[in-house]
């Protein structure tokens, strides 16, 4: 449980969900972790969980959409710490679900892709600039698989993690020669608290029955039955912050149990007198 010891890391959404989760692993690692959110009634907390076990971290109430606040983040990483190694731009949100596309007003447009898109663009030049003139470092973007596969509903929301998986693949390029690499994790089918942030106020009371369908159908999409958790995403953004990842950059890596792979087909085994 070191892999991170001597590394300054910062994430963002870091409060809850899968921000949470990475910001967990690479402190329980050694890292000294800088918990970026709008959440301050569970990023306080969190902070102060994670230091009674003997972590070093603190939190920062950041709204990412504002680029101001964001280089300020990386400027207090620095001041805090001392440097940064490892920037983890997380923090998202989704658009309202809708019955359709000819029911999308866009009303949420502006809003999601400040977060999700502006967000991620300049927490990587922020993160970059410094991580340039310091050695290089790595940068983990969160995509999403909604973001590589297409498919009706949240279309705003899609269309931010595909923006995101691209633009980390042309910062990857512009990076590269200060030592610096950016790659994408791409989740899928991890619960989080996301999904509920997507409901109109109208949906409110039918959200519930429309998670469990989905969840329903992504099971039945996943090759691997096993449900994913954060942990599962943060066990990849750990690889990816760490020197075993010293030569991987651009990459986008799924973290979906397979779905993106295609749709499952179940045969059953042949008998054993066939296969011999």
């Amino acid at each position: 449980m070191t892999e991170l010891v001597g590394k300054v890391a910062i994430v963002t959404g870091g409060a809850s969900g899968i921000g949470r989760g990475i910001a967990e692993r690479f402190a329980a690692e050694g890292a000294r972790v800088v918990i970026a959110d709008v959440r301050d009634d569970l990023g306080e907390p969190l902070a102060a969980e994670l230091n009674s076990r003997g972590a070093k971290t603190v939190y920062r109430h950041t709204d990412v959409g504002d680029q101001r606040q964001v280089a300020e983040l990386v400027a207090a990483a620095v001041d805090t710490f001392g440097g940064l190694d490892v920037m983890v731009n997380n923090a998202g949100i989704s658009s309202p679900l809708r019955k359709g596309l000819f029911h999308e007003d866009l009303e949420e447009f502006d809003r999601v892709m400040r977060v999700n898109l502006l967000g991620v663009m300049a927490g990587t030049r922020d993160a970059g600039r410094y991580m340039a003139d310091h050695g290089g470092g790595s940068i983990i973007n969160l995509g999403s698989i909604g973001g590589i596969q297409a498919g009706g509903g949240v279309s705003t929301y899609r269309a931010s993690k595909a923006a995101i998986i691209h633009f980390t693949k042309c910062a990857a390029i512009e990076l590269a020669h200060y030592e610096v690499r950016v790659n994408c994790l791409a989740p899928g089918n991890i619960p989080t608290p996301i999904l509920a942030s997507s409901a109109t106020d109208e949906d409110r009371e039918r959200l519930e029955r429309f998670e469990a369908r989905i969840r329903r159908q992504m099971r039945d999409d996943r090759p691997l039955k096993r449900e994913g958790t954060a942990e599962d995403v943060a066990e990849a953004a750990l690889y990816l912050a760490t020197d075993r990842s010293r030569y991987i950059t651009g990459t986008v890596l799924p973290v979906d149990g397979g779905t993106v792979a295609g749709k499952v087909i179940v045969r059953k085994p042949p008998p054993a007198e066939a296969a011999t």
